[in-house]
């Protein structure tokens, strides 16, 4: 699944494509169709995200809400667009440059009152400047509930996915499995400031980047893949069974609800 960086990126790219200016929106698989005829022809006022949600805002307060979900996917064309091919939910196309959606888990419009309700039920988002970290350390610092856990409730905290949530763990050396309200609150602030500042470079260069330049060094992040680039890309996410970058000890890997969890037991032993 997208983590936030992705939606934030998106969002900056529709701004940039097709904010300000009329475009033209329909549903070439049909089941989009209702809420594609509201807003088509109208102005895209604004694109943002709020952790793992895309908002597009139209004049006359109608909104477009999209969850990726695990199988969402843009794919961008200049214009004229080719026809469609497979399941397009959504095509937006502007003066220069058109869109298409297919796969989301939601697609859908909205009104004020249930955008708002989103984002009440969300945690802050790193990424965002109108966050308040204190939300979401009043909800970890009460809580038994492993950090592991509450790292990936999008409740506590909006945005954060698998690969962050190992990443930031081992960069601050805290052990998964350690209950949320054991965390102090110097350790929150340290994770809260990473996770800005490695969520904003995911969203400038379009990947996760993790690795401090020290530790930059050893095998591939997924293992001799043709598809993975020349440089380590995580410290320990989906690198099971390797050496640490840091230590050396065989990185380990469980199952916390549902999700793929990677640590390593030296570094992040407390």
């Amino acid at each position: 699944m997208p983590e936030g960086h992705t939606l934030h990126r998106l969002a900056r790219l529709h701004q940039r494509r097709f904010g300000g200016a009329p475009v033209e929106v329909s549903s070439p698989q049909g089941r989009f169709a209702s809420g594609a005829a509201l807003i088509d022809g109208l102005v895209l006022e604004k694109a943002e995200a709020w952790g793992k949600h895309l908002v597009h805002r139209y004049e006359t307060d109608l909104i477009l809400h999209i969850h990726l979900g695990l199988y969402g996917k843009f794919t961008e064309q200049s214009v004229p667009l080719d026809d469609p091919v497979g399941a397009v939910r959504l095509r937006v196309v502007g003066e220069q440059y058109g869109t298409d959606l297919r796969g989301p888990t939601a697609c859908e419009i909205y009104t004020d009152q249930q955008l708002d309700a989103l984002i009440a039920r969300l945690g802050p988002d790193p990424i965002r400047k109108d966050a308040d970290p204190e939300l979401a350390w009043r909800r970890i610092t009460k809580s038994r509930t492993p950090i592991g856990t509450l790292l990936m409730d999008q409740k506590v905290l909006a945005g954060v996915g698998n690969v962050y949530r190992a990443e930031i763990l081992f960069r601050h050396e805290i052990n998964p499995m350690r209950p949320g309200r054991d965390l102090d609150h110097a350790e929150w602030d340290a994770i809260w400031l990473d996770l800005v500042e490695l969520m904003k470079i995911g969203v400038r260069r379009g990947k996760i980047v993790t690795i401090r330049p020290e530790d930059d060094h050893g095998d591939k992040s997924y293992g001799d893949r043709g598809y993975v680039t020349t440089r380590p890309r995580s410290y320990v996410y989906r690198r099971a069974g390797r050496p640490c970058r840091v230590c050396g000890t065989e990185i380990l890997h469980s199952v916390m609800q549902a999700r793929n969890l990677f640590w390593c037991p030296v570094c992040q032993a407390t």
